[in-house]
């Protein structure tokens, strides 16, 4: 999902954009401060899905921007962000998604993308890896929980390294040898049986002493961060894999 965050007054503007990033931490994110911005992003080809926007703003406001969006892109999800009533009439006639009082904060946001006018297709992507905090897996949105208690751990590794990596990297940088290769093997098969029920374990390579997984047919927000995705960016606050040691030493390259 592309939202836009338009907004001429700074902080008005971060409050706006940390809100979405909390509400949508998988969406990619573009704040601007004025009108013209966004209509210029909008020429050079990046359309979004979802516009937040102040009504009020110095030269073109938010309702003049609407329209003009509207004409080119007519299932715009249009919600207005303002501190004020008086775009409400004009809200109504634009068919707006939403209409929000400033301050705003991140439930009202995930209220408003949650009730769609326009609903958004969403990547596709069943599996999401969440790194920043502790490490979770999701697949269809819910949490997956595996038959062995390691076995999490070492997808967390492979999520990480994002690349094929030997059992014997594995081991050592993981466990430093503690967990034997034989045993390490039934983690795979854990992990192979998990994702198989699901019916998605296209997602893991599986060759002989290669281990990894298809990064492009996964969502993680790591992942979004090494892009430069303004939403990833935003939805990392200093903790990354923080149940794992041998993770600091990327939670470093991310400080």
């Amino acid at each position: 999902m592309i939202i836009f965050a338009v907004d001429d007054e700074l902080n008005a503007r971060e409050i706006l954009c940390r809100a979405i990033a909390e509400a949508a931490p998988e969406a990619e994110i573009r704040s601007f401060a004025s009108a013209t911005e966004v209509l210029e992003a909008v020429e050079a080809g990046k359309v979004p899905d979802v516009l937040f926007a102040d009504g009020d703003m110095p030269g073109m406001g938010g309702v003049e921007l609407a329209k003009r969006l509207k004409l080119r892109c007519p299932d715009l999800n249009v919600v207005f962000a303002t501190g004020y009533d008086d775009y409400m009439r004009d809200a109504l006639s634009l068919h707006a998604s939403g209409y929000l009082k400033k301050p705003i904060l991140a439930e009202d946001i995930r209220s408003e993308l949650e009730n769609l006018r326009h609903p958004v297709a969403q990547s596709g992507k069943r599996v999401r890896f969440q790194t920043f905090g502790n490490f979770e897996v999701f697949i269809d949105e819910k949490p997956v929980v595996f038959a062995r208690e390691k076995t999490k751990e070492y997808l967390a590794y492979l999520v990480d390294r994002g690349t094929i990596c030997t059992s014997e990297q594995i081991a050592a940088a993981v466990w430093e040898d503690a967990v034997s290769l034989p045993y390490l093997r039934k983690l795979r098969k854990d992990l192979y049986d998990t994702f198989q029920a699901a019916g998605c374990a296209e997602i893991l390579i599986r060759k002989w002493n290669q281990h990894g997984i298809h990064t492009e047919m996964v969502e993680c927000d790591y992942y979004d961060w090494k892009r430069g995705l303004p939403s990833a960016i935003n939805a990392y606050h200093g903790q990354y894999m923080a149940q794992y040691s041998w993770a600091e030493l990327t939670h470093g390259a991310l400080e």
